[in-house]
């Protein structure tokens, strides 16, 4: 059994065919899959979908560093109390994003302390999303290296130093999605140096699918591919790399 330890299934994009993209990935092999919380407006849906699937579908919740503004990012963290008890496995997709600029970044900071703090009083990890980001992350990691925190780095592309430098102020895996099987991503050479205990696997469905897939939609089934790239990489079979990513997640997520 293979773990999908990032996915959306209540995404616009996937929702209309989310039956059948369960059931193509189980049919695939992905037993457990677990969906990333953004907000307010989508964890309904996420929740209604993670309903049908009790022991398939497991749920994080958090606020996504795009979704915090200063008109609201009070509220939406409020409105995450509702969800504390209902067995949620992670708090994320959290973290910060400056993409579009760092206009908000105070805000999306400060939003990433309060979660992981929150992270750390209900003893959950952590799912971190970064996008152009990097140093104020760390800077904010640091500054929580007393929550003794652990989780994983959602999508990650960076360099082994920067899997380094986060085991300093934590625990953390590195999610490894489609971005390894594309052509000069250059990810399989960090992977290969990026001990075993430390990768899980992921696909951000409906986002980033693997070849032969790139530019369309993703979704869970598509996960053997990854695992295949990882296992290359490693130079591992692909049971090898099965049986090695699943206990982590289910060590990690407590799945």
């Amino acid at each position: 059994m293979l773990i999908d330890t990032h996915t959306h299934f209540y995404d616009e994009w996937l929702y209309p065919d989310s039956e059948e993209a369960i059931q193509r990935a189980l049919n695939a092999g992905v037993g457990k899959m677990i969906q990333a919380d953004v907000d307010s407006t989508e964890r309904p849906l996420m929740w209604e979908v993670g309903s049908r699937h009790q022991g398939v579908l497991y749920q994080m919740l958090g606020l996504y560093p795009c979704s915090a503004t200063p008109e609201n990012w009070k509220d939406e963290l409020d409105a995450l109390e509702e969800y504390k008890d209902k067995g949620v496995v992670a708090i994320g997709e959290i973290g910060l994003d400056y993409h579009e600029g760092k206009e908000y970044a105070d805000i999306q900071k400060e939003v990433l302390r309060l979660q992981f703090e929150m992270a750390s009083a209900m003893d959950l990890p952590v799912n971190i999303h970064l996008r152009d980001a990097w140093e104020d992350f760390f800077a904010v990691l640091e500054d929580c290296r007393h929550l003794h925190l652990r989780g994983n780095l959602h999508c990650f592309s960076g360099s082994f130093e920067v899997y380094e430098r986060a085991q300093k102020s934590g625990d953390f895996s590195v999610g490894i999605g489609g971005v390894i099987t594309f052509k000069n991503s250059g990810l399989a050479a960090t992977v290969a140096r990026i001990p075993l205990r430390h990768i899980l696997l992921e696909t951000d469905a409906p986002y980033l699918a693997p070849v032969p897939y790139r530019g369309k939609r993703n979704e869970s089934s598509y996960l053997p591919l990854i695992a295949a790239k990882v296992a290359e990489a490693k130079g591992l079979s692909l049971a090898d790399i099965e049986t090695a990513t699943t206990e982590n997640a289910q060590k990690l997520f407590g799945i």
